[in-house]
């Protein structure tokens, strides 16, 4: 699928759309009026791959806070803002290096105008955001509810507030929590805009349901080439967004950061514990930033061929394990030493791959 064509806006040095790889994003939790909270955040967040966040603005003390945190942030922060003007002024005066506003109901037009005029002047990004409860009410009347055709509509509506101001370097997001119609809202969106899109199911819920049903609507956006940054958004640590957002482009290829597990399901010819090894193997790659892969399978007959696609990889077989790269045993081990000799393989596919990659750059 031919992917869309966004023009690029840049979000402090962080470019969004054009020919730029997918951005990953998430949203602080904390209280942002907590600068030191909000860092310590933003840096943990910044260490699992975050490139950019995002910080609620309910009032004015948060918007004064945006001066320090800008500061000293290691990545963008985008200042979400609804309803008041006032705080978007106040954001953009204090080094935002992006707001997320609603034009529809942030305001009067004079309002939006002053606004968009001093984003443009500081050179800096607006994301209109738009989700299924937000929608403008004489449109969603009009058409019949909550929709695909009322969502993007609305969209429209709002970017063109901005755009009668000459302001253009816009992104919009038009998320519901229902991932169908997410899909539908931005299939259609992709067809009418070229600015950038920032997709996600929002609301999506714990782990266990929200990862999930963003799975289902981000990736099947990003495989139809829709979508140009992404967030997770998840009732959980936000660090946790970022680890699903980085394995959802990993499924599909479009970014390379940390190995990928594959492991093979259990049936009757497992010899081992397969999901007590999958599973131990998976804590010890939890650091490793090479994005090489790695399989661990539960049979030493068939596992290194079905997966000789891997760089790696260990079969085990009651006390024999196999160690295998590329599909060929390279050791047979003993249990015990299992672990400690697919790591070291593991090592060396490592060592292999930086030596590649810095002889290509």
């Amino acid at each position: 699928m031919e992917k869309h064509k966004s023009k690029g806006l840049m979000v402090r040095d962080v470019q969004v759309g054009g020919d730029a790889p997918i951005v990953v994003q998430s949203m602080n939790n904390t209280d942002t009026r907590d600068v030191q909270a909000t860092l310590k955040q933003i840096d943990q967040l910044a260490e699992a791959g975050c490139e950019i966040t995002r910080v609620a603005i309910p009032d004015k003390a948060a918007a004064l806070a945006l001066r320090e945190i800008v500061k000293y942030s290691p990545i963008p922060v985008i200042a979400d803002i609804h309803f008041q003007a006032e705080l978007a002024i106040l954001a953009l005066e204090n080094n935002a290096d992006g707001i997320r506003i609603n034009p529809g109901n942030i305001g009067s037009k004079d309002k939006v105008k002053a606004i968009a005029e001093l984003a443009k002047e500081k050179h800096i990004p607006i994301r209109v955001g738009v989700n299924s409860g937000s929608l403008d009410p004489v449109i969603r009347d009009s058409m019949g509810g909550v929709n695909a055709n009322s969502m993007v509509a609305s969209a429209l509506k709002y970017c063109s507030i901005l755009e009668q101001f000459d302001f253009t370097d816009i992104c919009v997001s038009i998320k519901s929590s229902d991932a169908m119609l997410t899909i539908e809202a931005y299939r259609l969106l992709a067809q009418k805009v070229d600015y950038p899109l920032h997709i996600g199911i929002t609301e999506a819920g714990t782990p266990t349901e929200g990862i999930i049903r963003s799975a289902v609507g981000i990736g099947t956006l990003l495989a139809e080439g829709i979508g140009d940054t992404i967030r997770v958004s998840l009732t959980a640590d936000p660090v946790l967004e970022v680890d699903t957002a980085y394995r959802i482009l990993k499924s599909l290829n479009l970014r390379s950061k940390g190995p990928l597990l594959i492991a093979c399901p259990t049936c009757g010819r497992t010899e081992v514990n397969l999901q007590e090894l999958a599973e131990e193997v998976e804590i010890l790659l939890e650091k490793i930033e090479e994005p090489i892969k790695v399989a661990v399978m539960g049979c030493p007959v068939n596992g290194p061929g079905e997966a000789k696609d891997a760089d790696v990889g260990i079969a085990g077989g009651k006390d024999l394990y196999l160690i295998f790269r590329n599909g060929k045993i390279i050791k047979k081990v003993k249990q015990e030493n299992a672990l400690k000799e697919l790591m070291n393989e593991v090592d060396i596919v490592r060592k292999e791959y930086r030596m590649k990659a810095n002889f290509e750059s």
